[in-house]
């Protein structure tokens, strides 16, 4: 029996068309698209996610940027320019997320 996926882990039987969503359309179909690299979209959606504070998503999306060949320094510079654009606040929750996700690797 394969594994779970991350979203099977999170929400289970609780909203079954959610993770079927969240596994065939976003990572099994918009993230596998090719007219992006994967290292490209992690870029897209770390900063997408700081931009709307959703801090929450924030760990497995930076985790999943470092195997898609984003170094911890250049995740650390996109959310320091990303501090000018949307805003201190928001910089400051996403690097504090970043230093904990980065220590784990460590």
């Amino acid at each position: 029996m394969p594994e779970p996926s991350p979203a099977q882990r999170a929400i289970g039987d609780f909203a079954p068309k959610f993770v079927q969503l969240t596994d065939d359309v976003l990572f099994g179909d918009v993230w596998e698209r090719t007219d992006l690299s994967p290292r490209d979209r992690s870029l897209i959606t770390v900063a997408s996610l700081l931009t709307s504070s959703s801090f929450e998503q924030l760990p497995n999306h930076l985790r999943r940027a470092r195997q898609n060949g984003l170094t911890e320094t250049e995740l650390k510079e996109a959310i320091i320019h990303l501090a000018f654009y949307a805003g201190w606040p928001r910089a400051m929750s996403a690097i504090q997320v970043a230093k904990t996700v980065f220590a784990e690797d460590h």
